[in-house]
């Protein structure tokens, strides 16, 4: 029988194909997601209108410094891919060249003959060959040439060799298959083989153990937020300590993150210069508390952060080379600090509702690290104006929004007013820096939120007493660009309302507003003027009276029908009386009644077909469910861009969704982080129904991370929560006398069949 047999690729065109298909596997998803891309922004977002204030002009200036390493790391990673490419192409060239190994053997075409010759002309060419290939020719002489001419002669003049070549392709008879290994031979040569063992070593049993035991240290310190454990730690002892936590308090334990120390983190700078800056900037700030003697909040790098956190909320200047750096630093880790306090908070909600611990945080204190997130974005103080969030503000502006005519309390509100009454509000600014107002207001959101509550339940979907209730919140969002521009437009249709009023007038003196109108008005909040209305047809009403007429006639027999079928199965059969006819019906009445029974007949068949589509039914409802579920974890964390010239970096906007009780001050389920939110967003909210039957009220808010105060919303909703019914006879429980006592002789056979009485039997 044939064997196999294994041999490396001396002529190395194996290992070239194994290198092309290896290379393209690394080679094509690099391209796809390295190559650098330029950012698309939507063509709305280009056309509006950037702010100049001057902290975004100092904003964009420093962000552009560190565009040049951006562009020059993107440079550089082109060329990479370019020339991943252009080895590609070299190796495709390669493998194009490489000649395979097997080819067909044919001794006609190695005595230079065709297959119609004779044996005489094969002896002939035979011997002619053999003169010019001879080994013992000094000139043409060829051994390896000369065996193949031999082995030809053989194959064509022995009949055995003849068969063989005929029926195995080879002279001598089947052979042996060979495996090309794809690895060039050196790699196995002799001379080489402590080298090849001495990359083995280093690569696997140095490099590779190293590089993944620094990996795995750094990666137990951090949870799965990119958050020091430590820091998680401090962060449940201090919120365990203090339920009832106020904001300056919360300011002091986000201060002292082990993010913020050197010894925790490298990449933290201790300067020589906060041994004298920081003691002035301190004094400087009211309510430091620098005197409070609890570890590790009055450690030097906690009392910097501290420091630090407060010159922001005070928009107060800093040295730019030294402190400032320091201030960016602790402000872009503050996000995820902030989540990681909340999610901390929701935890030992949900463990002190199992009684795992004593107390758990009031919704106070989860709302005042909401707030907290505001003031660091906003660089506002706890009780600062919201219009502090718009450009060029000034205490002198703030006066005149609470003074004039029609005194302003929001931002939605100015964005509410007509352009003759918002402009003299701003009469100090000139008419760039309105402009700036004006641009930052409109790209601010305005959400819309609408709730239900239902319990899933096949058999009762009331609320009853520890039920679980699930809340639907749909969130839609919406820029105030669009009450702005409602303004403008509804300027526009009145007036084109007016001349149509006037112009167009029917018969019975009803006004008509011109159609054209409809499409100049967007804005939502508008209240439209109501439209002429056309008079309904006379013949269409008699139809749709008719209509109702034909289906209550039909009603009325199907519930005859009904009855008396129920009386023929209680008393026997019934003798029906013909009912005189009292009224005339038309043909068409007649008609629609049929086909209202028909349809009542085919209703039933469809429902009985449906009943054993159920599961499938319940099934999709679940994958529906969970892929709601999972969405928010799956979408990408990008909404809308942030007015935020005092943070360091660019912003999204992020909302915070949950469910409370204030009047326990209890937050009812965990905070949801919304991270996508651009026009509309489904959530939902899960929680058990209390024990007790009675009626409760609830609200869900939405709060923003980002925008302070003004953008906040809420919803408040009852819930009547009815007694559980009782389950008395389930049907799973339901097991007749046959069965018990096949049980029971079941039982007793098993103890008849024990292993003692087989040996007593024995014995």
């Amino acid at each position: 029988m044939a064997g196999m047999q294994f041999e490396y690729d001396e002529e190395g065109g194996t290992f070239y194909y194994f290198l092309l298909s290896f290379w393209a596997l690394v080679l094509f998803p690099a391209t796809y997601y390295l190559w650098p891309r330029s950012k698309k922004e939507d063509d709305e977002e280009k056309k509006k209108r950037a702010c100049m204030c001057l902290p975004c002009l100092v904003k964009q200036k420093r962000l552009k410094e560190t565009e040049p390493w951006v562009k020059a790391k993107q440079k550089i990673l082109k060329i990479i891919l370019l020339l991943g490419w252009v080895v590609f192409a070299l190796l495709a060239y390669k493998v194009s060249k490489v000649q395979l190994d097997y080819v067909e053997y044919d001794p006609f075409k190695e005595l230079e003959l065709d297959r119609a010759a004779t044996t005489a002309e094969i002896k002939r060419a035979y011997r002619k060959l053999s003169l010019i290939y001879h080994p013992d020719k000094e000139k043409t002489g060829d051994p390896k040439k000369f065996m193949r001419i031999a082995k030809a002669y053989a194959a064509l003049t022995d009949e055995e060799s003849r068969n063989n070549w005929k029926e195995y392709g080879n002279p001598d008879g089947p052979g042996v298959t060979r495996f090309g290994i794809a690895l060039p031979k050196w790699i196995v040569e002799r001379e080489n083989s402590l080298w090849v063992l001495g990359v083995y070593g280093l690569v696997f049993m140095i490099i590779l153990p190293v590089v993944v035991g620094i990996w795995w240290y750094r990666s137990i310190k951090y949870s799965g937020d990119q958050v020091l454990l430590d820091t998680s730690r401090l962060y449940w002892y201090f919120i365990n300590k203090t339920p009832n936590m106020i904001l300056r308090r919360a300011v002091m334990i986000l201060a002292a993150s082990f993010e913020f120390d050197k010894f925790h983190n490298s990449e933290v700078v201790e300067r020589p210069s906060d041994n004298e800056q920081i003691p002035a900037l301190m004094k400087m700030l009211p309510h430091m508390q620098e005197k409070n003697k609890e570890r590790p909040l009055c450690y030097p790098y906690s009392v910097k952060a501290r420091a630090l956190l407060m010159a922001q909320f005070q928009r107060i200047d800093l040295p730019p080379n030294d402190q400032d750096l320091d201030r960016q630093y602790i402000l872009k880790k503050c996000p995820y600090l902030i989540n990681e306090m909340i999610n901390i908070c929701a935890n030992q909600v949900s463990m002190a509702m199992a009684g795992r611990i004593h107390k758990a945080p009031r919704l106070d204190t989860i709302e005042n690290i909401m707030k907290l997130s505001q003031m660091t974005i906003q660089a506002v103080e706890e009780k600062s104006s919201p219009f502090l969030q718009l450009p060029h503000m000034t205490n002198d502006m703030l006066r005149q929004l609470s003074r004039g005519k029609k005194p302003v309390r929001c931002l939605k509100d100015v964005a509410m007013l007509k352009e003759e009454d918002r402009r003299p509000l701003f009469r100090s600014l000139g008419d760039d820096e309105y402009l700036d107002i004006i641009s930052v207001i409109a790209k601010m959101p305005d959400v819309d939120m609408t709730i239900n509550t239902e319990v899933l339940d096949d058999e009762d979907n009331s609320v009853t007493a520890g039920s679980i209730v699930t809340v639907t919140v749909i969130l839609k969002r919406r820029p105030l660009e669009d009450l702005l521009k409602g303004e403008r437009t509804k300027k526009s249709v009145d007036e084109t309302a007016k001349d149509g009023d006037e112009e167009m007038e029917d018969e019975n003196g009803e006004k008509e507003v011109v159609e054209g109108a409809e499409s100049n008005a967007p804005s939502v909040w508008d209240k439209r003027r109501g439209k002429g209305k056309k008079k309904p047809n006379p013949e269409s009403r008699k139809a749709q009276y008719k209509e109702r007429k034909a289906k209550a006639r039909a009603a009325e027999m199907e519930a005859m029908n009904k009855l008396q079928k129920e009386k023929e199965e209680q008393n026997g059969p019934i003798k029906q009386k013909s009912p005189k006819p009292k009224k005339v019906v038309s043909e068409a009445e007649v008609e629609e009644g049929e086909e209202v029974e028909h349809n009542s007949e085919s209703d039933e068949e469809g429902n009985k077909k449906s009943a054993g589509d159920d599961d499938d039914e319940d099934w999709s409802k679940f994958q529906q469910q969970s892929k709601k579920e999972n969405s928010l974890e799956t979408k990408i964390k990008e909404s809308h861009p942030v007015h935020c010239p005092y943070f360091p970096t660019d912003k999204h906007e992020w909302w915070w969704l949950y469910m409370a009780d204030r009047k326990r001050h209890l937050l009812i389920t965990a905070p949801v982080q919304i991270c996508s939110l651009k026009t509309e967003e489904e959530i939902q909210l899960k929680f058990c129904a209390p024990n007790t039957p009675g009626v409760y009220q609830y609200s869900v808010h939405l709060r923003s991370d980002s925008y302070f105060v003004d953008f906040d919303k809420f919803v408040n909703f009852k819930i009547d929560v009815k007694k559980a019914k009782p389950v008395e006879d389930h049907p799973q429980w339901d097991i007749s006398d046959d069965e018990d006592e096949h049980d029971h002789d079941d039982d007793v056979d098993t103890e008849d069949d024990s292993d003692y009485d087989s040996e007593d039997d024995s014995d």
